[in-house]
């Protein structure tokens, strides 16, 4: 089963329907469905846990929606020498330099992502959900 890594702004369209929400959806229930192994790094549960906290005023809605992340996706616990790899990485941007370490950790085909730019120089490949979900279609 291919093994992918969903970026924490694939999440956020799908919970707070952005723009790309169809896209991510389709890409999420792909997972749902185990036609491919979704994964989510840890740090991205703690961020996503802050977003929605700051959106909702009950606590129990950022608790169901973490909990159903969590029941869907792998977590990939980040270690400090993923760390400390990641402040060494090609990738400019810290937080992306660390999924793509999660996703070495995983060895994941693709890290699913709507920020491109910032992955361009990472080892691990990275594609639009919308890319994503055109290549299922062709298999």
């Amino acid at each position: 089963m291919e093994k992918v890594l969903i970026d924490l702004n694939v999440l956020l369209d799908f919970l707070a329907k952005r723009d790309n929400h169809i896209a991510a959806a389709q890409v999420i229930g792909l997972c749902e469905e185990k036609k491919v192994k979704g994964y989510v790094s840890s740090h991205e549960i703690t961020t996503l846990a802050y977003f929605l906290t700051s959106r909702y005023k009950s606590k129990d809605a950022p608790k169901k929606i973490i909990k159903d992340i969590l029941d869907l996706f792998t977590t990939i616990s980040i270690t400090e020498s993923m760390l400390r790899n990641a402040l060494d990485s090609k990738i400019s941007d810290y937080e992306d330099a660390v999924i793509k370490e999660a996703a070495l950790k995983e060895n994941v085909k693709y890290i699913i992502t709507n920020n491109l730019p910032d992955f361009k120089k990472s080892t691990i490949k990275a594609i639009s959900p919308s890319e994503f979900i055109s290549m299922q279609h062709r298999h």
